[in-house]
């Protein structure tokens, strides 16, 4: 992760800009003050920077929870303060280049409010998430330009590497996400996508709950594939094989067939890695024989004025607040100079949402932008505007 080894932190006033780049206000952790959030702009970039002082290594570097579009942004955000504020720079992993110029020319990048906002529409749309170096998904989206690939990757080297192929190979029919997938599977409309490539995902052996397959994955792949569209699933583990063939049989009606060692027309350098090693290759192939009702997500993510005190808006750190499908968990409470901020998740125990809301002269707002609108994440609000109206 890119990050500043410094000598000792210093604070700058704020608001305050430079190099194009907007420094909007810190927020302190209540309970641990060796930790400050930095809100940061850049163009339409919004995400914080994290202090982290610690005995002998002090850090300054990305927060993981509202990580940048742009690595660039990033790197110029992390070196930009360095320079306003004036501080000693021990050490940095942090490169001076200039932003590459294959990222400049593609726009197939997008936010999740792009796709939430007015989900693209075509007459074949296909979706690979994890989609690695991208050899499988560039080859496919090249192949078949006829047909509108989506592909979900949450590691910027992979999602830098594809959008450089997009723009030297002139690929107009590929979009890319930075998300996590179970979310964004919740505002895919309806019977509108032929296949779900699920290639070589994270085996998460000690923490299953991790993996993208889950029964509540397939209901949401039901749901979003046209009659006959296809799942599939391609591992070299055998846990999530197993894993994943328990999963699909215990639904009480599915139809679906399973390939080992399965030749496809472009693997991944790790597969040919595995196929060395003669490592086994299994699919899994899910076919959807329904179609499903419209989808329909009816709600907002206004809140109410803010009537509880700020003393009890502290006493909220490190709880939860459960109901029937979900939960609400106050992870941190932030003091700012003039209101105070929670980092909290929330939504269904299977993929909840983790996100930032600012409070401020009893004004409430989600921070950097509001969640994905799904019907659990819309459930969660309701509680947790509940909870802030007192």
């Amino acid at each position: 992760m890119p990050h500043l080894h410094i000598e000792k932190f210093i604070e700058i006033g704020l608001p305050q800009s430079y190099e194009e780049v907007t420094f909007n206000f810190m927020a302190k952790n209540v309970k641990h003050k060796d930790e400050t959030l930095i809100a940061v702009s850049i163009q339409e970039d919004n995400f914080f920077l994290l202090v982290k002082e610690e005995e002998g290594k002090n850090l300054l570097k990305s927060d993981k929870l509202t990580r940048p579009a742009s690595t660039y942004n990033l790197h110029k955000a992390l070196l930009s303060y360095a320079k306003l504020s004036g501080m000693n720079v021990l050490a940095s992993n942090v490169p001076q280049s200039q932003r590459n110029i294959h990222l400049t020319e593609v726009t197939a990048l997008k936010d999740i409010h792009f796709f939430a906002t007015e989900f693209p529409q075509a007459k074949d749309i296909r979706i690979e998430i994890g989609f690695g170096s991208g050899r499988h998904l560039v080859h496919q989206a090249v192949s078949h330009p006829e047909i509108l690939f989506i592909g979900l990757e949450i590691h910027k080297p992979s999602i830098e590497q594809v959008l450089k192929q997009i723009s030297i190979q002139n690929i107009k029919n590929l979009l890319i996400l930075d998300y996590d997938a179970r979310l964004f599977m919740e505002l895919v409309p309806s019977n509108c996508v032929s296949k779900i490539y699920v290639h070589f995902p994270v085996p998460w052996d000690k923490k299953p709950h991790r993996r993208v397959i889950s029964s509540a994955f397939i209901e949401e792949s039901q749901r979003v594939l046209q009659l006959n569209g296809q799942l599939e699933l391609r591992t070299d583990s055998q846990n999530y094989y197993d894993f994943a063939y328990e999963t699909l049989m215990a639904f009480s009606k599915i139809t679906f067939a399973i390939h080992k060692n399965k030749d496809i027309a472009v693997s991944s350098k790790y597969e040919d890695r595995w196929r060395k090693m003669e490592k086994n290759i299994y699919d899994v192939m899910m076919i959807n024989e329904e179609i499903s009702p419209v989808l329909s997500l009816e709600g907002s993510f206004e809140f109410s004025e803010a009537l509880l005190e700020y003393d009890k808006i502290r006493a909220l750190h490190d709880t939860t607040h459960r109901y029937e499908s979900g939960f609400i968990h106050f992870e941190r409470i932030y003091v700012l100079e003039d209101g105070m901020m929670i980092r909290l998740s929330m939504g269904s125990f299977n993929r909840p949402e983790s996100l930032y809301v600012l409070i401020n002269d009893k004004k409430v707002s989600y921070y950097p932008s509001h969640p994905l609108k799904s019907k659990s994440n819309l459930l969660a609000h309701t509680f947790l505007n509940e909870v802030f109206h007192g």
